[in-house]
């Protein structure tokens, strides 16, 4: 019987690895220098012994009021990123007074529903000085829009802003749910993104191409690699359909993945994730630029893997999560906070998130050298097991048509909730260690105050969407909410009659309903 354990991907560890385990294997083809094709290395020549990685926390709750305060917090305590969290309703296009955002405004992010929001929650955050991300998907154009106007106000170029909008729609469909449109209207709209950033806002990130959403419905590594690079692949094709070019617009593409605790095969991934996309890109799509052919990503460490029992423990997983990151050479970090799985972050919890990140930053030595793993027999045979996985996964999202043709079809939700089962199953069984769950249980647990939003400011939004209303100039926002809605129906870039309607002081959700009265409403079909 062999003493081999899996891997989360399915393939055998085994106890020792020597040279036979990378038998044919030239190492100057396959690996290369860092910052060089096929950047298996790095996609930096000099990585993080030049600066260490962007350090971000994700944050976002309640009104725009309550998360500027946070974000003040976490700069002050040396983030060097901002990362936006937003409520359901604003994910999904919908007002704070819409019927179905009862309940809902300001829990799990922030409530935008106007630029008057956007300008509160930015207060006193230079712009130009500080990159953000903002975690939204279908009405992504939207709030990057917004985040432009009130750059505009503060009297910054939009040139020198930088930061990522997620706009991973196809991921939506998969595994999240948080999309609006079909498929075929939203990759129209995610072209007219690339465009429209090509020309106004160069230096923004268009899409963060994301596997982290996938990976916390149960994908495993080689699934999270194989269906984010399908969705990457869907996405070019889209824009180069569109009339654009690769090289004008694969430089600005970044992807996401999440960061588990199984250190060995979370490095292999990201090593192999940057090997794939610089040949596909390379052979595929013909890129010539050497940035069109980088994978370069986000790491947030596996909020799936946080327990609410025992949630200390949480830091030491967050630690290790995040070391995993570094030596798999991430471009920017969020750890998540020790009591997620309990409630939103306190302050307390948010910065040790931080300084987790700073600690390996600054006290360890990991910083010291480029892709320490490099050579490594085990790693390396891991790196090439997980990219195999993932390009035969890869084949068959192509045989079924591509990425969307395979979601219509339910196939990538199919094969994530099998591994999810599986997973479950060996929690259940013990076969899975899972420490203050299934073993090493404590009798009591200590109690612990949760952060807690106040329901009263779904009144708050409220109150503010009908003062806005009021004073607003209703025939000027009628007028561009109809050109939104010319512009969807026939091929001119949207984005620019959705920034003058939000210029005029339409909502997210008015700006929302125009392409929903155009494209219609995406309705799933079951997995097979």
């Amino acid at each position: 019987m062999s003493d081999a354990r899996q891997s989360e991907s399915g393939f055998a560890i085994e106890p020792t690895y020597g040279p036979e385990a990378l038998d044919g294997w030239d190492a100057g083809t396959q690996l290369g220098l860092p910052g060089e094709y096929p950047f298996t290395r790095g996609v930096y020549p000099s990585m993080y012994t030049g600066r260490p990685w962007t350090m971000r926390q994700y944050a976002g709750f309640g009104t725009a009021k309550e998360s500027n305060e946070r974000y003040h917090q976490l700069l002050a305590a040396g983030t060097t990123g901002l990362s936006v969290a937003f409520d359901l309703p604003t994910q999904m296009g919908y007002d704070s007074d819409h019927p179905v955002a009862s309940g809902e405004v300001g829990k799990v992010g922030v409530a935008i529903d106007s630029i008057d929001d956007m300008r509160v929650l930015f207060d006193q955050i230079p712009l130009d000085q500080v990159t953000t991300s903002m975690t939204i998907n279908a009405p992504a154009a939207v709030l990057l829009l917004l985040y432009q106007l009130v750059a505009e106000e503060q009297g910054v170029d939009p040139a020198k802003l930088g930061g990522t909008i997620q706009n991973d729609v196809l991921k939506e469909y998969i595994a999240r749910g948080t999309y609006i449109y079909p498929p075929a209207a939203s990759l129209r709209l995610i072209t007219d993104i690339f465009q429209y950033c090509q020309a106004e806002i160069p230096r923004w990130n268009t899409i963060s191409i994301s596997g982290y959403h996938m990976a916390e419905a149960g994908a495993t590594p080689a699934q999270e690699v194989a269906f984010t690079l399908a969705n990457g692949v869907e996405y070019v094709r889209a824009a180069i359909a569109s009339g654009q070019h690769v090289d004008d617009f694969a430089p600005r593409l970044a992807f996401f993945f999440v960061s588990r605790t199984t250190i060995l095969e979370e490095v292999a991934k990201f090593r192999a994730a940057r090997r794939l996309w610089a040949r596909i890109m390379r052979d595929e799509f013909g890129a010539k630029n050497p940035k069109s052919l980088m994978l370069r990503f986000h790491t947030q460490t596996a909020g799936v893997q946080l327990t609410a029992q025992q949630p200390e423990v949480n830091l030491v997983r967050v630690a290790v999560q995040g070391l995993a990151a570094v030596f798999g050479g991430t471009q920017s970090l969020h750890t998540n906070s020790y009591d997620e799985a309990i409630a939103l972050p306190t302050q307390k919890a948010a910065r040790l998130a931080l300084r987790t990140q700073q600690v390996l930053a600054f006290e360890t030595d990991v910083t010291a050298t480029v892709d320490p793993f490099a050579g490594s027999y085990v790693v390396e045979s891991m790196t090439d097991a997980v990219e195999a996985a993932a390009v035969d996964l890869m084949d068959q999202v192509q045989r079924h048509g591509g990425a969307v043709a395979a979601i219509e079809k339910g196939f990538q939700k199919s094969e994530i909730e099998r591994s999810a089962y599986d997973v479950a199953l060996q929690i259940d069984a013990g076969d899975r260690v899972v420490v203050g769950v299934n073993r090493f249980v404590a009798e009591t647990e200590d109690p612990y105050e949760p952060l807690r939003v106040d329901p009263a400011i779904e009144a708050e939004q409220r109150a503010r969407l009908q003062k806005l209303r009021s004073e607003r100039d209703q025939a000027e926002v009628d007028r561009w909410l109809a050109e939104v809605s010319g512009a969807a129906a026939g091929d001119a870039n949207v984005l620019y009659p959705m920034r003058e309607a939000l210029r005029a002081k339409a909502t997210v959700g008015e700006v929302s309903d125009a392409l929903r009265a155009v494209w219609g409403v995406y309705q799933p079909v079951d997995a097979f």
